[in-house]
């Protein structure tokens, strides 16, 4: 009998029951929604319990908002992976949730198949920006001075740090720059160290705040 790959284990965290139910509808079909919750206190007992490889967290939950629960997955929970979804496109909240330590970032009027392939790629241990939200990243940090002579990232290492960026995953990386995954691995080993960074996503905020991509 052919062992099969464990579906991703994901935990729902929404105020609004009718939005919920379609979290719930598009993700059930690919992966299994262990557990939902309408605040984020409630949020993170179901977190703690179940320790889903992603929780998909809405920012404006009451009791305990998004970015604040966010950042509690993430210093207690790290192999947990967050996805953001909301319909706040605001830099500021934007950013925050980048900043707390979220991998994927989607608007909830977008095409629901993107928030499956985000929750998919944010499992993987990539990240994600939903098209509308790296717009806004993007245009945060392109009026600043590009510091990229400066930069400590050799020329693949940036490559590799610019596709992440864009949402792709390592195996993703590995294809389209014709390189084994393990080569992958190893250099985003190496722009974590030299940017500092704890995870992918903190290090592609990092690099685009300081203009190296």
């Amino acid at each position: 009998m052919t062992q099969e790959r464990a579906r991703v284990r994901v935990v729902i965290v929404e105020d609004h029951a009718l939005t919920r139910a379609g979290l719930r509808t598009s993700l059930q079909s690919a992966y299994d929604v262990v557990a939902e919750a309408a605040d984020g206190l409630l949020g993170w007992e179901a977190i703690q319990a179940e320790r889903p490889e992603v929780a998909v967290i809405d920012i404006g939950i009451p009791a305990l908002d998004g970015i604040a629960l966010t950042q509690r997955v993430r210093a207690e929970l790290p192999a947990t992976h967050v996805v953001i979804v909301t319909m706040i496109d605001l830099e500021e909240e934007v950013l925050a949730a980048l900043a707390a330590g979220a991998d994927a970032y989607c608007l909830k009027n977008s095409d629901p198949q993107r928030i499956v392939e985000a929750v998919r790629i944010a499992a993987d241990g990539g990240a994600y920006f939903d098209p509308g939200i790296a717009h806004v990243v993007l245009r945060r940090f392109s009026g600043r001075p590009n510091d990229r002579h400066d930069s400590p990232l050799t020329p693949r290492e940036t490559e590799i740090l610019r596709l992440i960026s864009e949402g792709s995953g390592n195996a993703e990386i590995a294809e389209g720059l014709h390189i084994g995954l393990g080569t992958v691995k190893g250099h985003i080993r190496d722009i974590l160290e030299k940017l500092s960074a704890a995870d992918r996503t903190q290090a592609a905020v990092a690099a685009l705040r300081k203009g190296y991509i």
